[in-house]
């Protein structure tokens, strides 16, 4: 049974940084894509950042240029680096991994918070 846990939410003022890790294991020697999803509140979930096996990665644009995905495929983790935080950034954060037979596979989600 393969299970996704994630860690690093918190609180953070604007500007600030937090990092979000998710470890995938159990059942799965390896996954193809992994990402993150988030969900505020009276929100839909919504794509955040995504990345390939082969370390290719994809940004939703509201966090271009401020959010880094990255991902060690030896130990099945991603992580997502956070800077300039907004308090529009604030939601649950939920961590996505895919098998190749196209089975997605759901962290329970980690809480970020931006407010001064």
């Amino acid at each position: 049974q393969v299970q996704v846990v994630e860690s690093g939410g918190g609180l953070v003022q604007p500007g600030g940084s937090l990092r979000l890790s998710c470890a995938a294991s159990g059942g799965i020697f390896s996954f193809n894509v992994m990402g993150w999803y988030r969900q505020a509140p009276g929100k839909q979930r919504e794509l955040v950042a995504a990345i390939t096996s082969g370390g290719s990665p994809n940004y939703a644009a509201s966090v271009k240029g401020r959010f880094t995905i990255s991902r060690d495929n030896t130990k099945n983790t991603v992580a997502l680096q956070m800077n300039s935080l907004k308090p529009e950034d604030t939601a649950v954060y939920y961590c996505k991994v895919e098998s190749y037979y196209g089975v997605n596979y759901w962290g329970k989600g980690t809480l970020v918070t931006v407010s001064s």
